[in-house]
């Protein structure tokens, strides 16, 4: 259960090594958090420096083997976690491949490895996830969508449209969850200065993983349950929905 003053006394991150999920497992430290499950592929360095940060400052960490990329270990894996740590205060699905719009449209096998894990995956783990915290009868399961679903661009409309379904999923995940004591959170950001996009050249209203998890953290508190990170996105997009196509299409990449 959270503690007395609000905060989530245990977190559990699918896709552990991500830099947002770490700049989250920072913050949440820091508001008393105790317990942080990191869940990533074994041997990930990442994963590994990620779990070594969270116990420098003091959580109790466990590290526990899972693949984004294979959708039907997730329910066992969840099954597992809950066993083995009792009720999860918080969850944040934190997994997900940017991958190469000319490489899916060329290399079938590419295209179905992204919506393998972005979708896919993201189905799988969430409707375990949700199916504890429903029993449970609390806590709050924290999505990492993104702008490029709002509206797919012809420059990367794979990526767009895996991200697109993930966030229909879960805007009908959260309403199926309303009154059980437990809540969906969908973080819309835009671009990300991460390892993710190492090298891209970042788009503008680009954010850092640090204000995505001070965004998470506020919504945790507000009761929100759609993040936009930076917030001016959100009147940016209301306009960028209803452009005309032909206008769309002549958006830069």
């Amino acid at each position: 259960m959270n503690d007395a003053l609000g905060s989530p006394q245990s977190v559990l991150v699918l896709g552990g090594g991500s830099d947002i999920s770490r700049a989250l497992v920072r913050s949440l430290v820091a508001l008393r958090t105790r317990t942080v499950i990191l869940a990533g592929r074994p041997g990930s360095a990442s994963l590994d420096r990620a779990a070594a940060e969270a116990r420098a400052l003091g959580a109790h960490v466990d590290v526990v083997p899972f693949d984004a990329a294979d959708p039907t270990s997730h329910a066992k894996v969840i099954d597992e976690l809950w066993e083995r740590h009792g009720d999860v205060d918080l969850v944040l699905v934190a997994f997900g491949l940017l991958g190469d719009q000319q490489d899916c449209e060329n290399n079938p096998a590419a295209a179905i490895d992204l919506a393998t894990t972005n979708f896919t995956g993201a189905v799988t783990a969430g409707l375990a996830v949700a199916r504890r915290l429903r029993a449970q009868g609390h806590g709050t399961l924290v999505t990492l969508s993104s702008v490029a679903g709002e509206r797919v661009r012809r420059a990367n409309f794979v990526y767009g449209a895996t991200k697109a379904g993930m966030d229909g999923f879960y805007q009908g995940l959260a309403d199926s969850l309303i009154g059980t004591g437990a809540r969906v959170i969908i973080v819309r950001p835009g671009f990300v200065d991460s390892k993710m996009t190492s090298g891209m050249k970042p788009a503008p209203f680009a954010t850092t993983p640090s204000a995505v998890a001070e965004a998470i953290v506020g919504a945790l508190s507000s009761g929100a349950a759609t993040v936009w990170v930076p917030a001016v996105l959100r009147p940016v997009f209301i306009v960028m929905r209803h452009l005309p196509r032909p206008v769309w299409r002549r958006m830069p990449g």
